[in-house]
């Protein structure tokens, strides 16, 4: 039977480099963390990197201290450790430290990458790094490695490693087949019909990608509830303002661009200029049945409310592998002179001649 405050049940203890929310081996800590006897250590107050930086006795002295508090609180709480694991050779002296105390303690020592290599490590730093990273090596009883690559390093220094790769379970993996991926160029606040995109997204689900390319304006969405969904909303990635030489790469990535403005007077009559220039690049839009747009009907697919809209892009699903050459064509045509001739023929009527 345990004495009261001495737990003597074994524990594995993961020593993270960093807080489980920022660590870059979460997944794997959180499917170990998932057994009672495994805990989780943050990192101590005084980080490891700045111990590393000190004398080696202050340093070994302060991972002394370290380990003694620590195994108080573990043997309190939790239990008694049976496995350290640490994730980077700078925690190895606390690893060291506690196993000092803790007969039949094992270390365990997690490689996921070349640390002795970092980049913003100096000369003196990295020696340290090597030198602690081969003592961790020796000194552990599993190293284990995310790369076949590096599971041969250990082999070539006379070193077992076992290959563990990393897992990415956290990681959305949205639909793949028969996704659209929808572009949106341009101004992002009172003319957009949030509610119309809402609804559209909802519809889609994961079917959908939609790039918003240009600022948002959260003062003039700021009481919209169908704006703030849309925020949060997976589906739409908000890309913010880009070059025209970026936005138009943009669009070669996506299926289709849209018009996501509300059928309202200011709207209604105008003609959105983001329409040619997804032509330019063979992609079709999708738009609200806006009267304006009728000007380029042949570039323009209408729509008279959010399924229709979300049938309309679901169907352009895949253009990007086949840009319509007959409408680029024709976006490419409607050049500043040909457009302006009209006008240029109305000054050479008054005797305003043109350029050469």
């Amino acid at each position: 039977m345990s004495s009261p405050g001495n737990n003597s049940q074994p524990i594995c203890v993961l020593l993270l480099a960093r807080e489980l929310e920022q660590f870059i081996l979460r997944e794997q800590a959180e499917d170990l963390l998932r057994a009672p006897a495994v805990v989780a250590v943050d990192p101590p107050r005084i980080r490891y990197g700045a111990i590393a930086r000190l004398p080696r006795t202050l340093a070994d002295g302060l991972a002394a201290r370290q380990a003694k508090r620590l195994l108080k609180t573990l043997r309190r709480d939790r239990g008694e450790p049976r496995v350290i694991v640490i994730f980077h050779p700078l925690q190895f002296p606390l690893a060291r430290a506690m196993q000092s105390a803790c007969p039949g303690c094992e270390i365990w020592y997690s490689r996921w990458d070349r640390y002795e290599m970092a980049y913003d490590a100096g000369a003196e730093r990295r020696e340290r790094l090597a030198e602690l990273h081969t003592q961790a090596a020796e000194g552990s009883a599993l190293t284990f490695a995310v790369s076949d690559a590096l599971v041969e390093i250990e082999r070539e220094a006379g070193r077992e490693a076992l290959l563990v790769t990393t897992p990415a379970d956290s990681f959305p993996a949205p639909q793949i087949d028969g996704t659209v991926v929808a572009v949106s160029l341009g101004h992002l606040g009172w003319r957009t019909d949030w509610a119309l995109l809402r609804a559209v997204a909802e519809k889609l689900g994961d079917r959908l990608v939609l790039l918003l390319i240009g600022d948002w304006h959260e003062d003039e969405c700021s009481g919209d509830p169908d704006f703030h969904a849309c925020r949060s909303h997976p589906s739409l990635v908000w890309l913010g303002r880009q070059s025209d030489e970026a936005a138009s790469r943009l669009i070669l990535t996506a299926d289709v661009g849209i018009i996501p403005f509300k059928v309202e007077p200011f709207n209604d009559a105008g003609l959105p200029n983001r329409i040619l220039k997804y032509a330019r690049l063979g992609r079709r839009t999708v738009s609200p049945r806006l009267a304006g747009v009728t000007s380029w009907a042949e570039a323009v697919t209408l729509t008279d409310d959010a399924d229709s809209f979300a049938d309309a892009l679901a169907e352009q699903a895949g253009a990007r592998t086949r840009p319509d050459h007959e409408l680029r064509e024709w976006a490419v045509a409607q050049t500043a002179r040909r457009q302006n001739g009209p006008l240029w023929e109305r000054l050479e009527a008054l005797g305003v001649a043109r350029d050469s």
